[in-house]
């Protein structure tokens, strides 16, 4: 058997490794609030930290540590410059809805700044303009328009053909007065804010059920119940299906190199492109005369493609057009794309009206999360900003407008739960699986998810995914089974570790 090169640097997001780890108490008694938010990423923690400033008695549930999950693994651009997003807002919801979206997410970008100087949080923000740029010149019609779009929307948005990226481009849309942060660093001072004001954070704390009603009651793998007037849902991927939101979002995970490089060579500005398989690219402050180069791509599907060589080819693309010295780390991020582009944030379903969500940020979960923040804060206190009608997860037009896309991400996912049913499996027998790798096995007639360690130990669970029942698959580089109907991800004892699932795979004997 061939044997594989090994993967460049510490398997380890750079926002977990420089920031100090955390230790909330889990929850073990019942208790009140006034709200109650499962999760604790960036929208969980904005919308909490919202509202304790609002007076509101707020509860904050996260299944694993406070911003260790999505958030602890972006590459936190904080930015209202989505890619190539106005020009298509402008076609499907109109120039006032286009306007909506540039004003709320770049005021999520002047609030995150203005919170972290509030609390007087080194988190490492800086301002940058963001780039969206292409090489081909037969695109350049497309980047016009977009500058155009964006510039109508009221952002500061031009055109341009120079930039400080070591190549040339044919075209790049600039919108200046962005940023970059360390989510992490940001998340924690907010967390810590929050329990100042007499919020309650519980980590280690996986929730399983929802009641809704007047009150609504939230309760734990453990057993404890939460009782709480509103319910805010922020586990990214929600984590109940009575929306039929998970017919709306497509999960796809993205790959992440960085390297430090001498701050002489390092670009000023962040910059985006589906030119190459997909690159994004920004820097951090490193220590004295570097910074870290850190870049972004080669999206796929949870469980499907082979991330070992992906993650190589990212590494050798940031090797090939930098001059970065040895790759320091490596991790991967999660993203969820909303079927009509926009974010679902607001009431959870047309019959909610005490439990709100908030998912679908499509890569940009930064400043969306600090958007839902708001928003859903305004919600829960009486309010409603303009932008609200914009974001309503209940929202139906748009949904239809874009029903090419919502029926070819369901086409996709009965692909998988029908066509993986079909396969043999990947290997015949447990016999045949390496050490460090994994494969579905059919073992007395029932499909295992077998993972042999590298001594040679043998970890057998269930292969269907326990939201709802699609075949996972192995995720060798990131040692996970991963469902590529929905996006959930676990470990090789089938632990949870990414939701929408939120029971682990069943142990199996062999």
């Amino acid at each position: 058997m061939t044997t594989r090169p090994e993967l460049p640097g510490m398997a380890e997001s750079y926002w977990m490794a420089t920031a100090p780890g955390t230790r909330w108490p889990v929850s073990e008694t019942d208790t009140t609030a006034d709200v109650a938010v499962i999760g604790a990423g960036m929208a969980g923690l904005s919308t909490a930290w919202e509202l304790t400033r609002a007076g509101r008695s707020v509860v904050v549930l996260e299944a694993d540590r406070v911003a260790a999950g999505v958030t602890g693994y972006t590459t936190a651009k904080l930015t209202a410059a989505h890619s190539l997003v106005y020009e298509r807002l402008r076609r499907t919801r109109g120039p006032e809805g286009a306007r909506q979206y540039a004003r709320s997410q770049q005021a999520a970008v002047e609030r995150i700044g203005a919170v972290a100087a509030e609390l007087g949080v080194d988190c490492d923000f800086e301002r940058s303009s963001a780039l969206t740029f292409t090489t081909d010149p037969q695109h350049r019609a497309v980047f016009e328009a977009e500058a155009e779009a964006a510039a109508e929307a009221g952002l500061d948005a031009s055109l341009v053909t120079e930039t400080d990226l070591p190549f040339p481009v044919a075209a790049a849309v600039r919108v200046a007065h962005q940023a970059r942060f360390h989510p992490r660093k940001y998340l924690l001072a907010l967390a810590d804010d929050i329990t100042a004001r007499g919020g309650v954070i519980h980590e280690r704390t996986r929730v399983t059920g929802l009641t809704e009603g007047s009150p609504c009651k939230v309760t734990t793998e453990r057993g404890t119940t939460i009782t709480a007037k509103d319910v805010v849902v922020a586990t990214h991927y929600p984590v109940f299906d009575r929306a039929l939101l998970f017919a709306r979002l497509s999960p796809r995970r993205e790959l992440v190199v960085a390297a430090p490089l001498p701050a002489s060579a390092a670009p000023e500005h962040m910059y985006i492109t589906d030119d190459m398989g997909k690159r994004s690219v920004r820097t951090a402050p490193l220590d004295e005369g570097r910074r870290l180069l850190i870049v972004t791509g080669e999206d796929f599907t949870p469980g499907a493609g082979d991330s070992h060589e992906r993650f190589l080819r990212l590494d050798a693309w940031m090797h090939a057009h930098f001059p970065v010295g040895d790759t320091a780390y490596r991790w991967a991020a999660q993203d969820n794309d909303a079927s009509d582009t926009v974010p679902l944030v607001g009431p959870f379903h047309p019959g909610a009206h005490h439990v709100y969500v908030a998912t679908g940020f499509g890569g940009w979960g930064m400043s969306g999360g600090a958007m839902a923040g708001q928003l859903l804060a305004s919600l829960i206190t009486g309010a409603e900003p303009e932008w609200a009608g914009l974001y309503d997860p209940r929202r139906l037009r748009s949904t239809v407008r874009e029903g090419a896309s919502l029926l070819k991400q369901q086409a996709e996912v009965a692909r998988h739960f029908v066509g993986d049913r079909l396969k043999s499996g990947h290997v015949d027998s447990i016999a045949e699986i390496a050490p460090g790798s994994g494969a579905v096995v059919r073992v007395e007639g029932r499909r295992c998810a077998v993972y042999r360690d590298e001594k040679g130990g043998v970890h057998a669970v269930s292969a269907r995914c326990t939201h709802l029942g699609c075949l996972v698959a192995f995720n060798e580089a990131e040692t996970a089974w991963e469902c590529p109907c929905h996006g959930s991800r676990f470990g090789v004892d089938g632990e949870v570790l990414h939701g929408p699932a939120v029971r682990p795979l069943p142990p199996r004997t062999t």
